[in-house]
């Protein structure tokens, strides 16, 4: 096997890396930094991949984009342990926390991120404002009743899920300051950040375990 993980910082990327961490997978890692005043990804990504984002993995000579296929795939390739039986109804619940990560609940996050950007620059946004705020309440009151009893998404084992909900519900509690208001998400992120393998990639992320 041949990996090659194409990484952006402070991006998508960091639940791939993660991934790679916790099961000691053997790759190559390929590191891009944003732009310090745009911070948009570098254009040499594209030489990876038209669309110039992250994360994008090399698997055997095949370029593949979308962290939610590449969680899929590496796990069930190298990780069966990190999903339920496909059988069994459990991975019901498991593909539907996958695919929840990066569609009901990265998307209020975004708006949130980005309208707080606009509005600092004085640019009023009426409709959009109250939409985020209204979509991000409804959905992360939602995973955080589920999370009441529950060590991580599935229950009391790590799975693909959490690590495609890992960079969401981070992102929320540390650049959106909603810990306060979701405090069984609060608690959810502290456990997943305890890990020793998202410790690891943010190590390497920042250069420390390069």
């Amino acid at each position: 096997m041949a990996l090659t993980l194409h990484h952006l910082n402070a991006s998508r990327s960091m639940r791939i890396l993660w991934l790679l961490e916790e099961t000691g997978i053997e790759y190559q890692l390929v590191k891009y930094q944003r732009d310090a005043k745009t911070h948009l990804a570098p254009s040499s990504l594209k030489a990876i991949h038209p669309l110039g984002k992250s994360p994008v993995i090399e698997l055997d000579g095949k370029v593949i984009a979308e962290s939610g296929a590449i969680v899929e795939i590496l796990i069930s390739r190298y990780a069966p342990h990190l999903a339920p039986a496909a059988d069994s109804s459990a991975y019901i619940d498991y593909l539907q926390w996958i695919h929840f990560a990066e569609s009901s609940a990265m998307l209020p996050v975004l708006l949130k991120l980005f309208g707080g950007i606009e509005k600092s620059t004085g640019t009023p946004l009426n409709f959009l404002d109250n939409y985020a705020d209204s979509e991000f309440e409804k959905v992360f009151g939602f995973l955080d009743q589920m999370l009441a009893s529950r060590e991580f998404i599935l229950g009391d084992t790590l799975s693909g899920a959490d690590f495609m909900l890992g960079f969401v519900v981070s992102t929320a509690i540390d650049q959106l300051n909603a810990g306060d208001r979701f405090p069984n998400i609060s608690r959810y992120a502290q456990r997943l950040k305890n890990t020793a393998s998202w410790q690891s990639a943010k190590a390497i992320e920042s250069g420390e375990n390069s």
